[in-house]
């Protein structure tokens, strides 16, 4: 039996720009924020109504997040969600250019 090799592709650690979205490094953020934004209401355990309750952010939006429908979403209204649940963002910033 003969075997076929398969090619082995290593992602950039970016799957939005791996699949070649215009705005890749954006959604990325936006995920990493959402994520965080996730784990504060699983640590606490808060629910959507008990979020909304807690920061006055609409208990929707919570679920939008927990859904990963971002698209309402901007990185700074992310972060302001963040703030209102008791945390803040430090962020660093590495700037690559791209290979020709």
């Amino acid at each position: 039996m003969k075997r076929e090799s398969l090619d082995v592709l290593r992602g950039t650690g970016n799957v939005f720009r791996d699949l070649g979205r215009k705005n890749g490094d954006a959604e990325q953020f936006k995920s990493i924020l959402a994520a965080e934004i996730i784990k504060s209401l699983d640590k606490e355990a808060l629910t959507v109504r008990a979020a909304h309750q807690r920061t006055g952010i609409a208990a929707a939006d919570f679920s939008r997040i927990r859904n990963a429908d971002l698209a309402r979403f901007t990185v700074d209204r992310l972060i302001a969600i963040i703030n209102k649940l008791g945390s803040r963002v430090e962020i660093k910033i590495r700037i690559h250019k791209n290979a020709a």
